[in-house]
């Protein structure tokens, strides 16, 4: 473990590319993302992700000194207490930013054995969208996919919610919804675009549903749902429900991917 540096200046080039990057909601200009909790750095580490910089409130310099002690090549910046608190990206931060290299993965790698595949058509919340990849992760699907339109999956607020499952579940991003029917036809998937309860005849029931095939959940944004040019090539799919039409985006896709789960759990 490197010797810790004393970082007091707002103006530090490590500081401002950190604010930069929560502010805007990306990867560092070095292609880092911005993991901030102890769970993240621990999780990081468990994925056997390149962990580069960790930045530490002074507080709390020894509990991550102990997190990072046997490691190599591992940069540790402890700053003030107050200036690490206007950086960080939560109100109630445990003092502890990780810049992570995150996994790269190609499209193919999401078409693994009896692939399911998570799309997100344009969901904007980033807490929505890394609470997906995190029931994604829970239920076995096999890779996800973040269509243009969709919050990024490097914005720290899609990573603090996914809780760590976007160092692990491979994904895919800026996909036009082209390319994704084309790869689910390629691959012979059957798509679903997850849509409200309603009497329409030609909307499929959640346990009517074959997801013991190979097959694509499409979760659309959270005012306009899943766009037109997607639900020309899918199948629509809804979740029975009582006394409400619909239900928040992540909760709809924890649903479906469980059920999935459960009948695949079923399968010889």
């Amino acid at each position: 473990m490197a010797k810790p540096e004393q970082i007091s200046s707002a103006a530090n080039p490590l500081v401002k590319a950190v604010r930069r990057a929560i502010a805007r909601g990306s990867l560092t200009e070095d292609g880092l993302c911005v993991a901030e909790s102890f769970h993240l750095l621990e999780e990081a580490l468990r994925s056997d992700c390149a962990v580069k910089t960790v930045l530490a409130a002074h507080s709390v310099q020894s509990a991550v000194e102990k997190h990072v002690r046997r490691l190599q090549g591992i940069r540790i910046a402890v700053l003030p207490d107050a200036l690490f608190q206007s950086l960080a990206g939560t109100e109630t931060s445990q003092g502890v930013i990780a810049l992570v290299l995150p996994p790269s993965w190609a499209i193919e790698q999401l078409f693994r054995g009896a692939s399911l595949v998570l799309a997100l058509d344009g969901v904007q919340d980033p807490g929505n969208a890394g609470t997906m990849v995190r029931a994604a992760e829970a239920f076995g699907a096999t890779g996800v996919m973040f269509l243009k339109g969709t919050a990024s999956p490097f914005n720290p607020k899609t990573l603090r919610a996914s809780a760590g499952s976007l160092f692990r579940m491979p994904f895919v991003h800026s996909i036009d919804a082209e390319l994704a029917l084309a790869a689910f036809k390629q691959n012979k998937l059957d798509a679903y675009a997850g849509v409200p309860c309603s009497g329409r005849n030609h909307v499929k029931s959640l346990p009517d549903a074959d997801l013991t095939r190979k097959c694509a959940v499409i979760i659309g944004s959270e005012g306009r749902g899943v766009s037109e040019s997607l639900h020309g090539g899918a199948t629509d799919l809804a979740i029975p429900t009582v006394g409400v039409e619909s239900l928040n985006a992540a909760m709809a896709a924890s649903v479906i991917l469980y059920e999935a789960r459960r009948q695949r759990s079923l399968t010889p």
